[in-house]
């Protein structure tokens, strides 16, 4: 998300929430919810009295991305490298959010170049890409696997088809 001067990061969640609702959550209803939501997902509340992305590192702004999921509730959320630049605490911290909203209820897309993120959350499914294209498909051993091994254990020679996904 982009950087937003002038708008809370909980004045975006609410209208996101309310968006294409006849009758809005009340605000005194959203607080509370917002409030409970953070300290389960042990999201600061200092981050609530902040612009959009304004000054944030980037583990302040993993974790708001995990509090948007709690509060706005999609079906699938797509985390795209939702590991990226954070550090182990932040980590740990994120991780916890996503495997205390993912069930039922909501779902996960997690694409991640590196294991770390599932020494934390268990995928139920592991899709390996090259290319644009899928590889391999299995559990969490494939992760494991593929940590392990690099791709070439698939066939693929790093130098010749640059980046994977």
């Amino acid at each position: 998300m982009t950087q937003l001067p002038g708008l809370l990061d909980t004045e975006a969640i609410r209208k996101a929430r309310n968006e294409g609702r006849e009758d809005p959550v009340p605000v005194k209803e959203f607080r509370t919810e917002l409030i409970a939501a953070m300290e389960r997902l042990r999201v600061p509340r200092e981050l609530a009295q902040r612009y959009v992305n304004d000054g944030f590192s980037g583990g302040e702004k993993k974790r708001v991305e995990i509090l948007q999921m709690a509060m706005l509730k999609p079906r699938v959320a797509v985390l795209d490298e939702t590991d990226s630049g954070l550090d182990i605490d932040a980590l740990k911290v994120v991780a916890g959010g996503v495997k205390e909203l993912v069930g039922p209820e909501m779902g996960a897309l997690l694409i991640t170049h590196y294991q770390r993120i599932l020494n934390y959350v268990t995928p139920d499914f592991v899709h390996v890409f090259v290319g644009g294209r899928i590889v391999e498909e299995g559990g969490p051993e494939l992760a494991q696997r593929l940590d392990a091994e690099g791709y070439e254990a698939f066939g693929v020679n790093e130098r010749r088809n640059g980046s994977h996904s």
